[in-house]
């Protein structure tokens, strides 16, 4: 698989979107951006914790009217 996966985790709480996006990564092949979509606002911490142990690239998180948008490069050598 190449180019990019959108996970929605809107109205889900933690631990949930972090769990989303690692089901996501294992199905991504590398090179693939993930786009995690969530409104739990943990979710900017996490998704940058998750990346660092996983190896995964954090590439931007952008937040719009609560609605936070994680852009994550798969490494596939790392993936969790």
């Amino acid at each position: 698989m190449r180019g990019e996966l959108t996970v929605d985790a809107l109205g889900k709480r933690c631990p949930l979107p972090i769990i989303e996006l690692a089901k996501a990564s294992r199905r991504a092949g590398d090179g693939v951006v993930i786009r995690l979509l969530a409104d739990d606002p943990a979710v900017e911490r996490d998704v940058r914790a998750w990346c660092v142990a996983t190896g995964n690239r954090l590439l931007r998180v952008e937040v719009d009217g609560g609605v936070y948008r994680a852009y994550v490069k798969v490494s596939q050598r790392t993936r969790a």
